[in-house]
């Protein structure tokens, strides 16, 4: 089975390839990219697609490597060893499995989601090589080996925050999500919103990629941004003609604020755009 994209998801070609040069090598596929270009949707619509089991680990500044495996829960039968519970004597009672060891238990090949990778400590991406790359990893509290009953698609995503060390990402195949061009872009929309007008379509994508130009901006629309935007239009009624006015008086678009996230972004805007009207003016 290969990837190449869904109705819902448009990939490009090489992103294609490398979701399945990864599966190939089975080597986990490190994913980059601006934010909103569907790093993490990515994996749900490759377990869909392929008909796989999806399992999701998603990091945050404060998880640990130790948390994907399992983790004891030594508070739970400290006070089931005070009220008599007979549960005390079997430690494994206490395990609480991760995403790791619930994905190596899968009875078919998954999908593993390790989300947002660079969040974490410096050090998360190495405490997980020996466990990635032998897909097993060992229990001390109940002495048994936990082995993968099939080598996962993994698929990690890192939105740049901090760099990963070279130890780990030697183990990886990259891929960068670029940011979609305007006819990859039309696909996206026309995936998410069939019945959206052409008139209107074309009138907001000008807005949108003319805001992604604007030069100093803090944080760019994105892709997941304006798919939020064009709904709203569409919520409201806001038809082409409205657009195709604002972008002729030079203003700040209808429901800007679902594209720009920040003060600063907005004024920035208004800046250039008030400079563009005197300059017609002049």
């Amino acid at each position: 089975m290969r990837f190449e994209g869904s109705s819902n998801y448009i990939a490009t070609e090489d992103l294609a390839l490398a979701v399945n040069a990864a599966a190939t090598l089975n080597r986990p596929l490190l994913i980059k990219g601006e934010p909103g270009t569907g790093k993490t949707l990515l994996a749900e619509e490759v377990a869909a697609s392929m008909g796989m089991p999806l399992y999701e680990w998603h990091i945050k500044s404060t998880t640990k490597a130790q948390q994907g495996l399992y983790e004891y829960d030594a508070v739970s039968r400290l006070r089931d060893s005070q009220l008599g519970d007979p549960r005390v004597s079997d430690i494994s009672n206490y395990i609480v499995r991760g995403p790791l060891w619930r994905c190596f238990e899968s009875e078919e090949r998954p999908v593993l989601l390790i989300d947002e990778i660079d969040k974490a400590d410096i050090e998360f991406p190495n405490d997980l090589l020996r466990e990635l790359d032998r897909m097993e990893f060992y229990v001390y509290e109940t002495q048994q080996m936990v082995r993968a009953k099939h080598k996962p698609v993994i698929i990690i995503t890192s939105n740049n925050e901090k760099e990963l060390p070279d130890a780990f990402l030697r183990r990886c195949f990259f891929h960068y999500i670029r940011f979609p061009e305007r006819d990859t872009m039309e696909q996206i929309v026309a995936a998410h919103y069939p019945d959206l007008k052409k008139d209107l379509l074309r009138e907001a994508m000008e807005i949108f990629f003319g805001l992604r130009e604007v030069p100093g901006l803090k944080k760019k629309p994105s892709t997941s941004e304006l798919l939020d935007w064009l709904k709203l239009l569409m919520a409201e009624d806001i038809g082409p003609e409205a657009l195709r006015e604002n972008s002729k008086r030079k203003v700040l678009p209808p429901l800007y604020g679902a594209l720009l996230k920040n003060e600063q972004d907005v004024h920035l805007f208004e800046r250039v755009m008030f400079m563009a009207r005197r300059k017609n003016e002049a």
